[in-house]
């Protein structure tokens, strides 16, 4: 089965394409870019971890929906924090958005490529 890319190459506020696609297929797997918490326009959200954590899964929401999946799809998360201190506000937003669906998960400290709080990728499940 081939791998098939989803959408369109994001754009961030210099207007340029990203070399990249929100979701890729592959069989029954569907695999998020890194997700990063940026409005329609490639700008990044202000407001602190809470407000880019959700801007963020809304993001993953709109991904996952091009391969017909949701968040409860999803079986594995990798998240990078630029602050660990966030690590409890962003636990709670995460706990809101997913619900009683707990996918395994990764959550490292790293500095980003952007200026953003939080970044996160994920891999869903669903046969096609």
């Amino acid at each position: 089965m081939p791998v098939v890319t989803l959408g369109q190459s994001p754009f961030a506020s210099d207007r340029l394409a990203r070399p990249l696609s929100p979701a890729v297929r592959a069989g029954d797997f569907v695999f998020v870019s890194g997700t990063v918490p940026t409005d329609d326009q490639g700008q990044v959200v202000q407001g602190g971890i809470e407000a880019q954590t959700r801007q963020v899964f809304k993001r993953l929401e709109e991904a996952l929906a091009l391969a017909g999946c949701t968040l409860q799809d999803v079986a594995k998360v990798n998240v990078w924090l630029d602050d660990p201190r966030d690590f409890g506000s962003f636990n709670r937003v995460y706990m809101e958005c997913f619900g009683e669906h707990r996918p395994a998960r990764s959550t490292v400290e790293s500095r980003l490529m952007i200026d953003a709080k939080v970044e996160i990728d994920v891999t869903a499940y669903k046969p096609l």
